[in-house]
């Protein structure tokens, strides 16, 4: 047998083998094949198709399998579509839709480029490659790094970096589905109740005196806001001012005696 007799004989058992194996996955295929809930594919319908993942499943697709099929999945998971959305989701699977409370991304640091340098980064302009060399450039190691990685990771284009080398939130854009918080390796993105009055922008547990050296907007963990809060909606934690958005929402605060009280501006709008 020639050469070329071979090589057309390899062909042909080749397309032969590949033609069997073919018929057999076209016929497993058939047989095994399980006819989806034309109800999920209504549900998806409904849904915003962020692939955000913020309610806890991989991706809309998924999502809305489990809440059609799963009578334990409630119709309220989808953060980004808000009441409106919960409430087609129960209508379509006649479950309760519930109480959904909107939040925002806010961002815990108000450092950026006021914030002093401890180093040269000159790596992957990725927050998390950066933290993997001695924490980050910054000399506060617990502030942004400034290089972007959640205004990369937001499917909503809410989020873009500011003069200052912080993120900036479009409030109105900002879905709260939660990917800017999940890919920042410092925590600064967080998100909060869209009802919150205030929220101390700064994650810093150093001491005073070294917070503020390393940041001059920094929360020094004086106590000043604290103790003029009529309200008790504020503790000091490490060194750290903690609000909580529930006890001043429901004192309906308006004097935000705090704002004016704190020395370096750390406490902020909640919402801005």
């Amino acid at each position: 047998m020639s050469t070329t007799e071979t090589a057309i004989l390899i062909v042909v058992v080749l397309v032969g083998v590949g033609a069997f194996f073919g018929i057999v996955l076209a016929l497993a295929d058939r047989k095994f094949y399980m006819q989806q809930n034309p109800l999920i594919a209504e549900v998806e319908d409904v849904l915003p198709k962020g692939q955000c993942g913020a309610c806890g499943f991989a991706g809309c697709a998924k999502y809305a399998e489990a809440v059609v099929e799963d009578p334990g999945v409630a119709p309220n998971l989808c953060v980004p579509g808000k009441a409106a959305v919960a409430a087609k989701v129960a209508a379509l699977t006649g479950k309760d839709a519930g109480s959904v409370e909107e939040r925002k991304a806010h961002v815990l640091c108000r450092g950026g480029k006021a914030a002093r340098d401890a180093a040269s980064y000159e790596g992957v302009a990725d927050c998390a490659a950066a933290k993997l060399v001695s924490g980050g450039p910054k000399a506060c190691k617990y502030g942004c790094l400034g290089f972007g990685s959640c205004v990369r990771a937001c499917p909503f284009d809410a989020l873009s970096m500011g003069a200052d080398g912080l993120p900036v939130v479009d409030v109105l854009a900002c879905t709260g589905c939660g990917k800017c918080q999940a890919t920042c390796p410092q925590g600064v993105m967080q998100l909060l109740p869209a009802s919150a009055f205030v929220a101390v922008s700064c994650r810093s547990h150093a001491k005073g005196p070294a917070a503020r050296k390393a940041c001059p907007n920094a929360c020094l963990g004086c106590g000043l806001c604290m103790h003029n809060c009529p309200h008790g909606a504020i503790k000091i934690d490490g060194c750290l001012a903690v609000v909580d958005p529930a006890v001043c929402k429901a004192a309906g605060c308006t004097e935000k005696t705090c704002l004016a009280k704190c020395p370096t501006g750390a406490i902020r709008e909640a919402v801005e």
